[in-house]
């Protein structure tokens, strides 16, 4: 067997677990009417940031590429009565729970996310804060539903948080799939697309996913490219990278894109064809001075071409030539005291898992 060939094997042998696990039983888990989503995490091939917008945000022409790694949501939706959700947000306000909020155009969605975290990460998000909720929410209104209805959410995190692979925004998509699904509406129902747009830069490239080049603030699809199935290993530190505070130190100093880059783009047909690049990673490192000890780790072993931190961070990410490779990266990578998973380029997207 050839190298490549060696390495297209492990990789769908990979994906071929991560389906097997998403084939477990919504119903059984949560009961019946449920529905179990996959949210896949991303990696940027390439992000370019451009000049800061009037509206504070910046133009940015970028590649993204979702992974196998993802995180697993189930959506049940049961029919409730006024005083049933008034009761419930009430009991879960006496109680100082967070995990209940209410949504929609007359306050008739309550929403209760369980949020289990399976990424080692401690601390929690209030439901009300949850992009998944916010994302009910808006299709919601969007759609004019005044149904009352208990929407209940269990969110399975694979992805950790404050990494630049998109978790949040994907478990947000996921929820949208699977409300419009729950709802009647049409896959490439309009509302459904502008409620990801307005939600976040990832949240459409989730609706795709795959490979595409965005551009705007990262959520406008340009176009699709052929995705790849390479093995990857991502590697994070404890601590997180604020966005925010990510593009303040950018602009401060701001780095160009090369001409070269932006041709490259635009002549890749292939996500294999897509330079490594990330302009934004010099304000992330020197916010966290420990991403250039990940990146020079990961460079010494697979070369620096091979080796990217993902949108503002912390988790940088390095192309292998095999899964096994990549499987041994991370052992060792956790072994320096990083968070390391590995995993491989895929095709997947936001995504219902079909019944069995």
């Amino acid at each position: 067997m050839t190298q490549n060939a060696q390495r297209n094997c492990e990789a769908e042998v990979n994906l071929l677990a991560a389906a097997r696990e998403a084939q477990w039983s919504a119903a059984a888990f949560m009961g019946p009417g449920a529905v179990k989503l996959v949210a896949p995490a991303k990696v940027n091939l390439v992000l370019a940031i451009g000049a800061r917008r009037p509206d504070g945000y910046h133009n940015a022409d970028t590649v993204m590429h979702a992974l196998a790694l993802h995180d697993t949501v189930y959506l049940r939706i049961e029919a409730a009565t006024a005083d049933e959700v008034a009761q419930a947000a009430a009991a879960a306000a006496a109680a100082g729970r967070d995990d209940v909020a209410l949504g929609g155009p007359v306050d008739n969605l309550l929403v209760s996310i369980d949020l289990a975290d399976r990424t080692g990460a401690a601390g929690s998000i209030a439901a009300a804060d949850n992009l998944a909720f916010i994302a009910a929410d808006r299709l919601a209104r969007a759609v004019g539903w005044e149904d009352l209805a208990h929407v209940q959410l269990r969110i399975e995190k694979h992805i950790p948080a404050q990494a630049g692979l998109g978790g949040g925004s994907s478990d947000a998509a996921a929820v949208l799939v699977g409300l419009a699904a729950q709802w009647g509406l049409a896959a490439d129902d309009e509302r459904v697309g502008e409620c990801a747009r307005t939600l976040g830069a990832d949240v459409a490239f989730f609706l795709h996913g795959g490979c595409a080049q965005l551009d705007g603030v990262g959520e406008v699809l340009r176009r699709r490219l052929t995705s790849s199935k390479r093995a990857v290993v991502l590697v994070k530190p404890a601590a997180g990278v604020s966005t925010a505070e990510a593009f303040r130190r950018f602009d401060e100093a701001p780095l160009a894109v090369p001409d070269e880059v932006l041709k490259a783009i635009e002549n890749a047909d292939d996500a294999v064809e897509v330079p490594l690049f990330n302009n934004l990673a010099a304000a992330s490192e020197a916010l966290l001075p420990e991403l250039s000890a990940v990146r020079a780790w990961l460079a010494e072993r697979v070369g620096a071409e091979n080796v990217l931190l993902s949108g503002s961070g912390s988790a940088t990410y390095a192309l292998a030539d095999s899964f096994s490779q990549a499987s041994a990266l991370a052992t060792a990578a956790s072994a320096e005291g990083w968070w390391a998973r590995p995993t491989t380029l895929s095709g997947l997207r936001a995504a219902q898992v079909p019944g069995r």
